[in-house]
């Protein structure tokens, strides 16, 4: 066992169970976040941004999901500087634009980029949130929470520098996605011609739902307010 966890296929079977649980998580943070333009009053994001912090489930998934993360960005190291060790330079090689994808190519590129916003989205939200407690409180169908509404929709009415960062970085997303989406399945053994196409299809369906999904909430706000 300790053999395959050190093993390239074993970090690589390991990435793809992380990329799995990380992109099960964009659906659901997607969905929350969605709740942001459907209720300008902020109760029902407040409701789900208490839900997120308060349920025994999600408390216990939430440092598993970093750890996760932290691996899923490990192994891309790891295996980015492997692969420079192994690539040719002495003989011509194979033309890289005909046999992979922009993203297959820059999958380490493009998940630094995406790292970087999430580090300036931890700052600007789950910091004040979770860490500073400078969040107010807010009365919600009898129950107090915090008003993460007035956090996150007052960054994006006032800063169309950030709802631009954002809207750059769920594109950069979603280009991560559709190479990650269909490597994950790939690397679980589901490497055939057909399904490959199938799984392909799939992987840039979920990737464009992410990218539109994310981008149209600061959009909402700056064509809203």
């Amino acid at each position: 066992m300790s053999n395959f966890v050190s093993s390239s296929i074993g970090k690589k079977f390991f990435m793809s169970i992380t990329g799995f649980f990380l992109m099960m998580f964009l659906l659901v943070h997607l969905s929350i976040n969605l709740l942001l333009i459907f209720d300008d009053s902020g109760e029902l994001f407040n409701m789900g941004a208490h839900f997120m912090g308060t349920n025994p489930l999600i408390r216990i998934v939430e440092p598993i999901l970093a750890i996760g993360f932290i691996l899923h960005m490990a192994y891309a190291v790891y295996l980015t500087w492997q692969n420079m060790k192994a690539r040719p330079v002495d003989y011509k090689q194979v033309n890289q634009k005909e046999a992979s994808t922009w993203a297959s190519r820059n999958m380490f590129v493009l998940g630094l980029l995406i790292t970087s916003f999430l580090v300036l989205h931890i700052m600007n939200f789950y910091w004040k949130l979770k860490i500073e407690k400078s969040v107010g409180l807010v009365m919600v169908s009898g129950a107090e929470m915090h008003d993460a509404y007035t956090l996150v929709a007052g960054l994006f009415k006032s800063s169309l520098a950030y709802d631009l960062v954002y809207i750059f970085g769920a594109i950069v997303l979603g280009i991560h996605l559709t190479h990650g989406f269909w490597s994950a399945f790939q690397t679980m053994g589901w490497s055939g011609n057909l399904w490959r196409k199938r799984i392909e299809f799939v992987g840039n369906v979920f990737a464009i739902i992410i990218a539109i999904g994310f981008s149209i909430i600061p959009l909402y706000f700056i064509i809203r307010f």
